[in-house]
């Protein structure tokens, strides 16, 4: 009697771990589409919810293979190593967290140049963020003096013009002198923004060597942005765009520890 319900125990969890394995491909599925429709900010979202629901399954077919007297022991092993990885991968994560709060704001000191770093376009006009990014560079464009501000971005999925390009416009008509403008239409990842930024201010005449630079991005940014524009051989400051809204800063502190780890861990 006690094997028989054993055997049904068994079958009734890998029942579930099914099903809930199905939904989560079918909700990643859906998600991914959306992602790729450009929905805003939806790329953060998918992989967020992607992450969970990887960890929802995993554990549940270690639940699954617990009860079965086979492979109990086997299970006890591997959910040992699920819950050390999950720990060890949680402290990693508070760990950056830490070092981006850490770098999360403007450093107010003297510049010879702003690179200001794209975030998406919405109908060939500046994103929100990237909105936000702007602003802090006319802010402190101000309080510097007629310095170069270099617009870095390249051109994105459907888009009509490049991220350069709108920023080139919108400082423009808020009074920058557009000499002063340069823009850098090709990169399209963050270390490419300073490796190609770098590149516009050798043909300017600037002495690399000598100069220090502003990285204008959001705050949850800073702390890669200015990691890879000192691995360009970069002098820089940061300088802080406040990001709008409560969720976005939420979802993009998330997801910048991930971003972290795959661009400048991995990253050669």
């Amino acid at each position: 009697m006690r094997k028989d319900k054993g055997k049904k125990n068994t079958k009734q969890r890998w029942i579930i771990t099914i099903i809930t394995a199905a939904l989560a491909a079918v909700i990643s599925y859906v998600l991914f589409i959306m992602m790729r429709s450009r929905v805003p900010n939806m790329h953060i979202i998918f992989y967020l919810v992607l992450g969970f629901l990887i960890l929802l399954v995993g554990y549940l077919i270690l639940w699954a293979l617990g009860s079965g007297e086979r492979t109990a022991r086997l299970a006890t092993v591997l959910k040992r190593c699920y819950f050390v990885g999950l720990s060890l991968g949680l402290a990693l994560f508070i760990t950056l967290q830490g070092l981006i709060i850490s770098s999360a704001h403007t450093e107010v000191t003297e510049v010879d140049c702003l690179i200001v770093l794209g975030a998406g376009l919405r109908n060939g006009s500046p994103s929100l963020v990237l909105r936000s990014r702007l602003n802090a560079a006319l802010e402190y464009y101000n309080t510097q003096g007629d310095i170069p501000i270099i617009v870095s971005g390249g051109l994105g999925n459907g888009e009509t013009i490049t991220e350069a390009e709108a920023m080139f416009r919108y400082l423009k008509a808020r009074g920058v002198d557009e000499s002063l403008i340069w823009k850098e239409e090709a990169a399209t990842r963050t270390q490419e923004h300073f490796v190609y930024s770098l590149a516009i201010m050798e043909e300017k005449g600037l002495d690399i060597e000598n100069i220090r630079v502003g990285v204008v991005s959001n705050e949850f940014h800073l702390y890669r942005a200015k990691l890879l524009a000192e691995k360009s051989g970069l002098d820089a400051i940061g300088v802080a765009a406040k990001t709008p809204r409560n969720y976005l800063r939420v979802l993009y502190h998330f997801r910048e520890a991930f971003a972290i780890v795959n661009e400048v861990v991995f990253s050669r």
